[in-house]
């Protein structure tokens, strides 16, 4: 935790969108398990991640791990709290079933104003059709949006932490935001 700021740490290899580490995925998760509230484990091939490395982690921590990928139906959140995540990112949809359980990604500023208060809702800067930066900002997203937030994408350290916001979900940066924790 970073000023009552939650941390979500990404164990991220790779993404769709040119990025690739030379670090492990264990290598990655020991980064992950020093600094994280939250550890974040994709389950989406794209991003380096599968089901069985979500089982993996949950087999070395007993902290909070967020299920990472675009769940585009609910049997995959089943799915993902069967194999032990805490929580569940869903992207560009609010779940039929256990709601409670997911982090909703909006697409829009529109979606986002859709989402209930009592859900917990990411705003990644990130545009996921093409990986460029959208042009809503999370202060933009924080107006609209008074529940539970978490900032995402673009934390290089912590002194990219947005006012307002009540987690960060740090990936691609992990190194270098972690190392900025030390120095603080």
């Amino acid at each position: 935790m970073y000023k009552q700021i939650e941390i979500i740490a990404e164990v991220k290899t790779m993404s769709p969108f040119g990025y690739s580490t030379e670090k492990s995925w264990d290598e990655l998760f020991t980064m992950a398990i020093e600094v994280g509230d939250i550890i974040s484990i994709h389950t989406d091939a794209r991003w380096g991640g599968s089901f069985e490395l979500l089982e993996k982690a949950r087999s070395l921590t007993d902290k909070p791990i967020l299920a990472k990928g675009i769940h585009k139906d609910d049997a995959d959140i089943e799915k993902a709290l069967e194999l032990g995540a805490d929580w569940v990112l869903v992207v560009g949809r609010v779940p039929q079933n256990h709601a409670d359980k997911c982090l909703i990604e909006p697409l829009t500023l529109a979606e986002l104003a859709m989402i209930p208060e009592n859900l917990r809702a990411v705003w990644n800067v990130r545009d996921l059709k093409d990986g460029s930066l959208k042009q809503e900002t999370f202060t933009q997203a924080r107006s609209i949006f008074p529940g539970w937030l978490c900032q995402a994408s673009h934390l290089k350290t912590i002194d990219d932490i947005q006012e307002g916001a009540n987690a960060v979900l740090v990936g691609t940066n992990l190194d270098t935001f972690v190392e900025s924790l030390k120095d603080n």
